[in-house]
């Protein structure tokens, strides 16, 4: 803590670590939180930890972890079982709700970014709903860029939602 003049400045210190098993139930409700706000996913709830584990990569899957626990996760989800497209992963970051706006997911991603790049991913993408600017910022900022807004991808409480796909290219898998 420091004294600003006008007041206290809070400083969080936090730490970007491999998600562990026993990280899930901090991940589990930070994803709740997320499924909550009705902008970050189409799930409507949280999978079990054995269907979320065999869903995602093995690596990377990371948190970030504070002097209050785990604020944040980070996660990537094969596009296809082809051979041809191994080197391409769909990206989740999801941050708590009381740390949002403080860098949390530009951490993780950025962290998510070079860890998929030490296991040879090639190319990241993200398909966010459209009204969630605030994760669309945060995936522009790390280098991804718009490729096209998918119309009408799929009802959330029976409301047509628009996505946009994001990618992010290596410049240094793949790129040969």
């Amino acid at each position: 803590m420091e004294s600003s003049g006008y007041g206290i400045i809070l400083r969080m210190t936090f730490a970007i670590e491999n998600m562990q098993e026993s990280d899930w139930d901090a991940v589990r409700g930070i994803y709740e939180e997320g499924i909550a706000t009705g902008n970050a996913t189409f799930e409507t709830t949280v999978p079990t930890w054995a269907k979320w584990d065999a869903s995602h990569l093995e690596s990377p899957r990371l948190v970030c972890r504070s002097d209050e626990g785990v604020s944040g996760w980070a996660a990537l989800t094969p596009v296809s079982g082809r051979c041809v497209y191994s080197g391409v992963a769909e990206v989740s970051v999801y941050v708590a709700a009381n740390h949002r706006g403080k860098g949390i997911g530009l951490a993780l991603l950025q962290s998510l970014i070079a860890e998929s790049e030490r296991v040879g991913i090639w190319t990241l993408q993200a398909g966010i709903l459209t009204e969630n600017q605030a994760s669309i910022a945060v995936h522009e900022k790390a280098g991804f860029r718009i490729v096209g807004t998918r119309e009408r991808l799929g009802k959330l409480n029976r409301v047509w939602r628009d996505v946009l796909l994001l990618e992010r290219r290596s410049t240094i898998v793949g790129v040969g």
